[in-house]
């Protein structure tokens, strides 16, 4: 799945209007994540807050009736890269940190952890605890021997 120049800027707009509604404070008191509700079917892409407020919305129309199996994936690959391109706006948001963006689908089941913004470290994608199943089964049987 492919974004074209259209989509991405419309992504774009789309996180400034998130940025913009949690102004850089010197005290931050605003604890929330930032979920991210995005329809296969109808290409909408909606902003929550933790207490399910909406923060902005919008349509992206290459992505209505998309029928990718991977759909989710690839469209978190293209957030993740325009999270990362607008770093410097994301990351200045009057939010108690951390803080992440949370990918879901139109049902608000989790699909992915697309940013995590903390003091000292920055994770762009993936999971914090990738393979730590694998790493402990590993300890387990070694510990067994």
């Amino acid at each position: 799945m492919e974004a074209n120049e259209a989509t991405l800027l419309k992504i774009e707009r789309f996180f400034n209007k998130v940025a913009q509604k949690f102004p850089k404070v010197e005290e931050p008191t605003i604890m929330s994540d930032i979920h991210l509700c995005l329809s296969q079917e109808s290409g909408e892409l909606l902003a929550f807050d933790d207490d399910d407020n909406e923060i902005t919305r919008c349509v992206l129309d290459q992505w209505i009736n998309n029928q990718d199996t991977n759909f989710y994936d690839c469209a978190s690959l293209i957030f993740r890269k325009q999270l990362e391109k607008q770093a410097a706006i994301i990351e200045k948001m009057g939010i108690l940190r951390p803080y992440s963006f949370i990918l879901e689908n139109e049902e608000r089941e989790h699909v992915a952890e697309l940013y995590l913004v903390d003091s000292d470290i920055k994770i762009i994608g993936g999971d914090l605890m990738n393979g730590l199943d694998d790493d402990l089964d590993n300890f387990f049987k070694d510990l067994m021997k």
